[in-house]
């Protein structure tokens, strides 16, 4: 079974993408942006991403203790200290498999831009859990 989950953008129905998808006990969150955030330092704007994904992984039954993979697309090489840090805030003791690349991103005020993947427990159902 699919669910999508949408988020705030007004370009989901037009490139046609959502904030998250949950097939069976994956879930596989969008690159996600710093929303809200554009003038906050690259620390700050994390900070924004991982609420933005915390409420994601919610709605699809996760949470960040389900995530196994991360993908952080910095803008500036010299933020990976500081993108690494928060990063590790949340994730010192998960330690999910993580790349971190040097990209341009489609907001030029944008610092940073994560996705995240996690698996949840096998229940033997693909049953999504009510909100």
């Amino acid at each position: 079974m699919r669910k999508n989950i949408s988020g705030t953008s007004p370009y989901e129905p037009i490139i046609g993408f959502s904030r998250a998808v949950r097939v069976g006990n994956s879930v596989l969150l969008a690159g996600t942006g710093p929303v809200g955030a554009d003038h906050e330092d690259a620390a700050g704007q994390t900070r924004r991403i991982f609420a933005i994904a915390a409420d994601a992984l919610a709605q699809a039954g996760a949470s960040f203790h389900d995530v196994v993979r991360t993908r952080m697309y910095l803008s500036r090489a010299e933020d990976w200290e500081a993108v690494g840090r928060v990063h590790g805030e949340f994730f010192s003791e998960i330690r999910p498999a993580a790349t971190m690349v040097v990209a341009q991103l489609l907001n030029p005020a944008w610092r940073v831009e994560i996705e995240m993947d996690a698996v949840l427990p096998d229940t033997g159902a693909d049953a999504i859990p009510a909100k």
